[in-house]
């Protein structure tokens, strides 16, 4: 049994992160932010009478506030192009594109130099979070994003299609998957 990997005596978590990988680079990030917690916070699925296939979500004052934020992305980083997206009742989905008029490199090219962290995946999700928590600590909201967010780094056109898919369906999933972390339908 190995020994556990410490940092000043405490336990440290691994990084989610594809070691090597500059995520700042051109390319496409399929992304999944959760509530802290995974509390239903940002809307309720509904489900039409024409059936679970055509389920969408309703959003709540909150997850109005998560779908502007996302939307004002290109705004604040316009190097991002946003692609499918999917607010759900605890989580989001989303697919962003990078495009910074560079040379996309292989994949494992990038040394990480642990400089100045901006322009990057983690830089804009960061200021997406940070406006969704603005909104809910003004609106006394009592709301907080689970502290990391899983990522994809895409790789092909087939891959982005499947994501895409993915996402878009996500709702009409909801019943199946709701509460069943390990994807294994009841």
């Amino acid at each position: 049994m190995t020994e556990p990997d410490l940092f000043r005596d405490r336990y440290r978590v691994d990084s989610a992160r594809l070691p090597g990988y500059d995520y700042g680079q051109s390319g496409a990030y399929f992304v999944t932010i959760c509530a802290s917690a995974r509390q239903p916070c940002f809307g309720t699925v509904e489900v039409p009478a024409t059936g679970w296939e055509a389920a969408f979500v309703e959003p709540t004052g909150l997850g109005q506030r998560v779908l502007a934020g996302w939307a004002s992305i290109p705004e604040l980083s316009p190097f991002v192009t946003l692609d499918a997206f999917v607010l759900m009742p605890d989580h989001v989905h989303g697919i962003l594109l990078f495009d910074k008029n560079e040379p996309v490199g292989p994949p494992l090219s990038y040394e990480n130099q642990f400089g100045p962290q901006r322009q990057n995946l983690a830089s804009v999700l960061r200021g997406f979070k940070s406006g969704v928590t603005t909104f809910a600590r003004v609106h006394a909201l009592e709301f907080n994003w689970q502290p990391r967010f899983h990522d994809r780094i895409v790789r092909s056109d087939d891959e982005l299609r499947r994501i895409r898919d993915y996402i878009l369906t996500n709702p009409s999933r909801w019943e199946k998957e709701w509460d069943n972390g390990e994807g294994l339908y009841r």
